[in-house]
């Protein structure tokens, strides 16, 4: 009767929201999460950081790292490169931040990887259902994040580093005295490495969106139609094979330098 009364009144009055003063009730551990997405950002920056200014220890026949992979500069080590050195002798800076420019940029511009650090370093928001410090909000209409946009052209490049980084997996099919149809444990590293570099770019959702996100009618595209489901499939996994790759990436780099300076012996396998 007081809700028929309201409407025949013409007029609707509605109780406002909980005045609560605590940003969240949730109980759990919302922000291990977070924390731990500090940590491993934070502890990759700093790595590969060092790596690149250190310059050194990069390539060990027939092994190169791929945060140096393609050296395209003349400062590169012998050997260290098939493509040649376009960049010639004017670049007198580690030729690892030729490289590292590419791939950084497809990972920042990621969506997963902008929910992760938007989350952990910018609190925007923490966690599900926890208050952001943040008095206003404007997401990606205003530099400098509306760079994110160029994710796609990221992609793109990042699928040539990709490439690459599998030629020089297959490469590593030689031995240290340029033989072929041999096996190291520093050839699995390095095609390890360039499968979850491939998994995680093919389960981008750039990816999804290029293949098949465009079309009006699946059935006058049947090819497109099922590379978009496989895709698709491989979306679910994405977050998944952005940490893998990240983690594996840094790991394949530790592992070429440490044989390069003699801290481990790379194994033959046959």
């Amino acid at each position: 009767m007081r809700a028929m009364g309201i409407l025949m009144s013409g007029t609707m009055t509605t109780p406002g929201r909980a005045k609560i003063a605590a940003r969240h009730l949730r109980t759990d551990k919302w922000w291990v999460q977070p924390l731990i997405t500090v940590a491993v950002l934070v502890s990759f920056i700093i790595y590969s950081t060092w790596r690149a200014f250190e310059n050194a220890h990069y390539f060990v026949e027939p092994y190169v790292s791929p945060f140096y992979s393609p050296c395209l500069a003349t400062s590169c080590v012998e050997g260290s490169s098939d493509l040649g050195q376009p960049f010639g002798s004017w670049w007198t800076f580690s030729p690892s931040l030729i490289i590292l420019l590419f791939p950084l940029g497809f990972r920042m511009t990621c969506y997963y990887y902008r929910k992760a650090y938007y989350r952990a370093f910018w609190q925007s928001p923490p966690a599900c259902a926890v208050a952001e410090p943040h008095k206003t909000y404007t997401g990606e209409t205003r530099q400098p994040l509306i760079l994110q946009n160029a994710h796609r052209w990221f992609f793109y490049a990042g699928l040539i580093f990709n490439v690459i980084l599998t030629y020089d997996a297959i490469l590593a099919f030689k031995n240290s005295e340029g033989e072929w149809g041999h096996m190291q444990v520093g050839t699995l590293v390095l095609l390890a490495n360039a499968t979850f570099l491939w998994l995680y770019s093919l389960s981008c959702h750039t990816c999804r969106h290029t293949v098949g996100g465009r079309l009006k009618h699946f059935s006058k595209h049947p090819v497109r139609y099922k590379l978009w489901t496989k895709i698709s499939e491989l979306n679910h996994h994405h977050p998944k094979f952005a940490w893998i790759s990240l983690i594996g990436v840094a790991l394949a780099d530790f592992y070429v330098r440490s044989v390069s300076t003699g801290f481990i012996t790379d194994l033959q396998i046959f």
